[in-house]
């Protein structure tokens, strides 16, 4: 069988990993992705065989859309003379829309039934993977039937951190020092329409925190040079050019806007903060299961930082529980993929 994955962020990569990695044996693969910064960076890090078409759109409607149409126009005849009998992906509009075109079965995974990708990804798209703390109303409402929805008792964090290790030589953090890893909002996607709240974040720490280590991980150059010039020079401001679990097993405390890695850590046994930029369910989960609290003011999460730091609570243990009881998806997506 001849399959497509289209992969567009980080955590799609990660997620991908070990499913590309055992269907690779019994079928001829093709990995596409498109010129993004954090993405570009973890495929050449990681040395995984990925072609790249089109690029991020940035942050304005037109800009995504232009990108798009480009990507489509150059994707389409490697896709065409690859001739899959199967496209998947994390809700890439792209996939889809060629899927759709040429005939050939679209299999989407996605959690976050917020994103506009869904809209135009679902009603194309023959099954939807997604995890069981979603509401199959809220996402059918999206173009796709119940019926074709298959969820699976896991977050996908659970499944990023299976991905294959990459280890670091250097990295940004100090073993002398009390290590704070801040990651940064996401400011561009589609689905983001509010102000940035990381800055007064990592200002009220830098204050009460002046003798720790605080590192933030940026998403874009354009945010990473705003950052730099806004903050004090200790706080080091960095972008993702490392495998962000090998952060994280160097980190005391994380703080993060309640997206991907904020999940990773959680799960991790990492003390976690979430200040919960774009709310989710995997989010609540994560607080409901305490493995992550959740600040949103600075003052708040400069408190709950001392807190956790003074504390000697069995984050892993708890961490570890959560993560025994979470499914593999690939069994599910094999079965869908030989029906």
């Amino acid at each position: 069988m001849k399959i497509w994955f289209d992969i567009l962020t980080p955590k799609q990569l990660l997620f991908f990993d070990q499913m590309l990695h055992r269907l690779k044996r019994d079928h001829q693969i093709l990995c596409t992705s498109r010129r993004y910064g954090e993405v570009s960076r973890l495929i050449r890090i990681r040395g995984d065989d990925v072609i790249f078409v089109g690029s991020f759109g940035g942050p304005t409607l037109y800009s995504k859309l232009m990108a798009s149409a480009i990507r489509l126009r150059g994707l389409l005849p490697l896709v065409r003379d690859f001739s899959p009998d199967v496209a998947v992906s994390f809700c890439s509009p792209e996939a889809a829309r060629i899927s759709f075109g040429l005939g050939v079965r679209h299999i989407a995974f996605n959690d976050t039934p917020y994103s506009p990708a869904l809209r135009l990804c679902l009603p194309l798209s023959q099954k939807l993977l997604t995890p069981w703390l979603l509401s199959l109303d809220d996402i059918s409402k999206m173009g796709i039937s119940k019926k074709d929805i298959i969820q699976y008792r896991a977050i996908d964090a659970a499944i990023t951190l299976q991905a294959r290790r990459i280890r670091h030589d250097r990295l940004p953090m100090k073993h002398d020092r009390t290590n704070i890893l801040v990651r940064a909002v996401e400011e561009q996607a589609a689905y983001h329409n509010v102000s940035c709240t990381t800055i007064p974040i990592i200002q009220q720490m830098d204050a009460e925190f002046p003798d720790a280590n605080i590192v933030v991980i940026t998403r874009y150059p354009e945010q990473r040079k705003a950052f730099r010039k806004i903050l004090s020079g200790r706080i080091r401001v960095i972008g993702m050019s490392y495998d962000g679990r090998d952060l994280l097993d160097n980190t005391d405390v994380f703080v993060g806007s309640g997206g991907t890695m904020t999940a990773e850590s959680a799960l991790m046994g990492v003390p976690t903060i979430s200040y919960n930029a774009v709310p989710n369910v995997v989010e609540e989960f994560l607080i409901s299961q305490e493995l992550a609290v959740r600040e949103i003011e600075p003052a708040g999460v400069a408190s709950r930082l001392r807190t956790l730091l003074e504390s000697e609570s069995d984050w892993k243990r708890r961490a570890k529980q959560t993560l025994d009881m979470m499914e593999d998806p690939y069994p599910k997506l094999l079965a869908i993929l030989n029906t």
